[in-house]
């Protein structure tokens, strides 16, 4: 039996009221078949890809204190160096991981630390897979500190189908690779700001797994 995230329990809720109101809707008061089984087929099929959307994969995490795990499900979008001007305001390896609608959109922290800074930014709702979504979107930045005190910062970055980012840490918390960071509903990314000497082990358009590949090697 899928298992759904706890982020997706009021959805589902909401979801599965409209789905038998269209069902009574439909049996008392349409009494033309073809249309009456068309709406509730494409009932049926909305509610089942809410139902997936939500699910809640059960993953066992190999804890590696050395290794970046990739923080979602998706596929890298973006490698470069770059500054990341919100918190570390210092030249970093970016690493960008764009979720699909139909991706599992829980968010893992990538490697073991304490919680140091989160911040959510209001923004626009650009396409998450463009370069300007990372900047100018909506999004909530975390930094971990690790074991020999550098930093690493992600960033949760809503798309055009995304308006809700859940959060499930905070500063202070010490954090490892099964904790999960948050949940982005409905498309959107994770952008990852990691030190220049980070060995990657990935490249553009790779598929990665959350809490299972490894994104690189500190």
């Amino acid at each position: 039996m899928m298992k759904v995230h706890k982020a997706g329990i009021g959805t589902i809720n909401y979801a599965t009221a409209v789905l038998a109101a269209l069902i009574l809707i439909s049996w008392f008061f349409i009494p033309e078949q073809s249309i009456k089984f068309g709406i509730l087929a494409a009932a049926a099929v909305v509610y089942f890809l809410i139902i997936q959307f939500f699910r809640y994969p059960q993953r066992t995490v190999s804890p590696n204190d050395k290794a970046i795990l990739s923080p979602a499900d998706g596929k890298i979008c973006v490698i470069k160096e770059t500054v990341e001007n919100e918190y570390l305001k210092t030249k970093c390896l970016q690493v960008s991981i764009f979720m699909s609608p139909t991706n599992v959109h829980i968010n893992w922290v990538p490697i073991p630390g304490i919680i140091t800074y989160m911040k959510h930014k209001d923004g626009e709702f650009y396409a998450a897979f463009k370069d300007k979504s990372a900047e100018e979107n909506e999004r909530t930045t975390t930094a971990v500190r690790i074991n020999d005190g550098r930093e690493i910062v992600m960033s949760q970055v809503a798309g055009a189908m995304a308006r809700r980012i859940i959060n499930y840490v905070k500063v202070g918390d010490a954090v490892d690779q099964a904790t999960e960071l948050g949940f982005i509903r409905f498309g959107s990314r994770v952008d990852l700001y990691l030190p220049l000497d980070t060995k990657l082990q990935v490249k553009l358009n790779d598929k990665v797994k959350g809490s299972q590949t490894i994104i690189g090697k500190i």
